[in-house]
């Protein structure tokens, strides 16, 4: 039981420039959930380079706290509103996502709306399989079946049924995310990387027509915002992070799921971008993924080069958001300081792709 407690994951101290008002929150938190009672305290979970998350505890009780990042951000980006609404439409039917507890929008608390859900306490793969764990070649081939199965079952979910009709606009749907991420990287690009205008263009003149096949897509589903059972590695929990959740086409939120994935023969520079154990023995490839999707589905899957594409280069978005704060001293977390790189070996991979080196 030690051994898996070392691996469950957990807060650090609060980083410089990211400190919250313990006494407004707390204050906040007791009037709005009932039954909270105990002295409150704070610590923050380090890893994430988006909205920040806190771990809160209050008596015996343990929550997460999300809010925006501090300093610019994108206009569309860190509605906390809008995630809390879908964890509660999705918990009573999806209970991987965690339970919302409280949210607001009165800035007297924090200078920002927030929310604050329910703990998941679990293992998160982070880069690598932690060393005092024991994950055999036949888990990690389990556990990629198992994530594919869950992706599946978000995107099969009757989101007009949970009330979320109105969440998103599948009609359209790629169209505006071509468009929309190829203006996200004009406006947020520095003079140290890359402009990606071949891939914008390759992107625009390659997108298919709407899919007949909407659902709720997560839009960030890769192992780091999975939790795990640490009493059995392969059963997947909880799943965070649904900032970008929307309705659309799930192949899209496929694409942007396998931009993560390294492959163990990726060439050299695709690895120095893996930040999850994609690699390890009797992991499945990117392939195999997209025909055990396809499988599972029912969909003939014959042009994913443009999902895929399209990944990689959302990817270099978000990433190259994140180092315009750090660029322009927005931020002082250390952690964005080569986003600039990343996004510079993301331009090398969507070119290849576009080339026809294929997912």
């Amino acid at each position: 039981m030690e051994q898996k407690k070392i691996l469950v994951d957990e807060p650090t101290g609060i980083r410089e420039g990211e400190e919250l008002d313990a006494r407004a929150v707390e204050t906040f938190l007791k009037d709005a959930i009932p039954g909270l009672d105990g002295a409150l305290s704070i610590r923050q979970f380090p890893s994430g380079f988006s909205n920040l998350t806190y771990f809160i505890r209050a008596g015996d009780r343990e929550m997460v706290l999300r809010r925006p990042p501090f300093g610019k951000k994108a206009k569309t980006a860190h509605d906390m509103g809008r995630e809390y609404r879908i964890l509660s439409a999705l918990y009573p039917v999806f209970p991987y996502c965690p339970r919302p507890l409280a949210y607001t929008e009165d800035p007297a608390v924090m200078g920002c709306p927030f929310y604050v859900m329910e703990r998941i306490p679990g293992i998160i793969f982070r880069k690598d399989i932690p060393e005092n764990m024991a994950f055999s070649p036949q888990q990690a081939r389990q556990l990629c079946e198992t994530m594919i199965d869950l992706h599946l079952r978000l995107h099969t979910l009757d989101y007009e049924a949970i009330g979320l009709g109105d969440f998103g606009r599948p009609e359209g749907y790629v169209r505006r995310q071509v468009t929309g991420w190829s203006r996200r990287y004009r406006d947020a690009r520095t003079p140290d990387v890359p402009d990606f205008e071949s891939t914008m263009d390759w992107l625009d003149a390659s997108q298919p027509p709407d899919s007949d096949f909407s659902g709720i897509i997560h839009n960030d589903y890769k192992f780091d915002n999975l939790v795990l059972n640490p009493e059995n590695p392969v059963e997947i929990t909880g799943i965070l992070d649904w900032e970008m959740a929307t309705i659309g086409d799930p192949l899209m939120d496929l694409g942007c799921s396998l931009a993560y994935w390294i492959n163990q023969d990726d060439p050299e520079e695709a690895q120095l971008m893996r930040m999850m154990p994609t690699n390890a023995s009797g992991m499945m490839t990117r392939r195999e993924l997209v025909d055990l999707y396809s499988e599972k589905s029912g969909r003939n899957i014959d042009n994913f080069d443009f999902y895929f594409c399209f990944g990689l280069f959302r990817l270099a978005v978000i990433a190259q958001q994140i180092y315009y704060r750090y660029y322009h001293g927005q931020t002082k977390d250390k952690r964005f300081e080569k986003l600039g790189f990343a996004v510079a070996l993301l331009d090398v991979a969507a070119k290849r792709v576009v080339a026809g080196g294929g997912v």
